[in-house]
């Protein structure tokens, strides 16, 4: 087979390409009857919990239970698009009696993969490709894959700085990146005239305090106000926000209301598709600051979106998140995340790095004039 990109993709398949979680979760339903019934919400941490949701673990020693995994709306024509794309592998988990009934759904549902590139076991660090695609966050964490991504799910909410998509198409479009970004980067000298402008960055690199500057300069900009779980005490008088209950946080990203979500420290944060409409539509060009995934996500949906990594030197991101006023938890996960976020630059359009915001702002001038 002919594929676009010379790349590797090593695919999960529990919670990814065939229904797991959700299926177990339907099974004790039907059998429980639970008032209220559980829902995936509940599951919010890997392992069993001490809870009801723990009802569900009998079900994966139960061989019919692998014979009839749902496969996941979409993952077929996923799995199409990105062998066209990639050379694409599976790694996946499952007992060892089970190997068999997994190894044949797979052939039966995913022809596109060839029986060789199926391998059964829970060491996926010991998979060499290019990039890993996983719902586990101890895997993604492990990989010895240049490019480890996350499918978001309830029990990795509380992971930081790494690559995490939604959805299928994220996913596609964080490939075709990582493609690109093997090839030439624009030069400081070809200005970037897209619509949408999103800074990427570490916490505490000055994002927000380099893009107030910037609007305060460039009337032809307006800036994006995401929406936030996050208690508005803790928010530091950071108007780029707006506070929602994490209810209504749900409520908008199941609606579909949310172009792009993400967790970071255990608070929902994200974005809506119509505020950005309503900018455009004014005529005026949007600036933001977003994590990594919700960059990908904006390009997912627009075409006309220009990322710009903000470096900073680790030190002083380190005496910045350390000062911050926010609790130590939030603090440690915050410095954990920061590895993991300096390699997203390879993915970035442009990269700014300063020591002063001067000096950082005649940058981003020279990028977006």
């Amino acid at each position: 087979m002919n594929r676009k990109y010379r790349l590797s993709t090593a695919l999960d398949i529990d919670d990814l390409l065939m229904e797991c979680t959700s299926y177990a979760i339907r099974l004790a339903n039907e059998k429980y009857k639970f008032d209220p019934p559980m829902t995936m919400y509940e599951k919010d941490r890997w392992g069993k919990i001490g809870k009801r949701i723990d009802s569900i673990y009998p079900y994966f020693n139960d061989a019919e239970f692998y014979r009839t995994q749902p496969v996941y709306e979409g993952a077929k024509e996923f799995v199409r698009k990105l062998s066209q794309m990639t050379e694409v592998y599976v790694c996946t988990a499952v007992p060892p009696q089970f190997m068999g009934i997994r190894a044949q759904r797979i052939m039966e549902e995913f022809p596109e993969i060839p029986a060789d590139h199926i391998y059964m076991g829970a060491r996926k660090d010991n998979i060499h490709t290019d990039i890993l695609f996983d719902d586990a966050m101890h895997n993604i964490l492990n990989s010895s894959a240049k490019y480890p991504v996350l499918m978001r799910r309830p029990w990795n909410q509380e992971a930081t700085g790494m690559l995490a998509v939604n959805h299928y198409d994220e996913f596609l479009k964080i490939v075709e990146i990582i493609a690109e970004s093997y090839s030439a980067k624009p030069s400081e000298s070809e200005p970037a005239k897209s619509d949408i402008v999103v800074l990427v960055g570490p916490s505490s690199t000055g994002k927000s305090k380099l893009a107030a500057r910037f609007l305060a300069e460039n009337d032809n900009f307006e800036k994006l106000s995401s929406y936030t779980t996050k208690d508005p005490t803790a928010l530091e008088e950071n108007t780029w926000y707006n506070y929602v209950s994490l209810e209504d946080f749900r409520r908008m990203c199941d609606s579909g209301e949310m172009l792009q979500s993400t967790m970071y420290a255990g608070h929902g944060y994200g974005s809506k598709k119509g505020d950005i409409e309503k900018i455009l539509a004014g005529g005026k060009r949007v600036l933001t600051t977003m994590d990594i995934c919700g960059a990908m996500s904006l390009k997912t949906q627009f075409k006309n979106v220009t990322t710009v990594y903000i470096k900073r030197e680790k030190r002083a991101l380190m005496a910045n998140i350390i000062r911050k006023n926010s609790s130590v938890e939030d603090k440690v996960n915050r410095l954990a995340a920061l590895e993991y976020i300096e390699k997203n630059a390879a993915l970035c359009d442009y990269v700014i790095s300063f020591e002063d915001y001067d000096d950082a702002l005649c940058q981003l001038n020279k990028i977006l004039k």
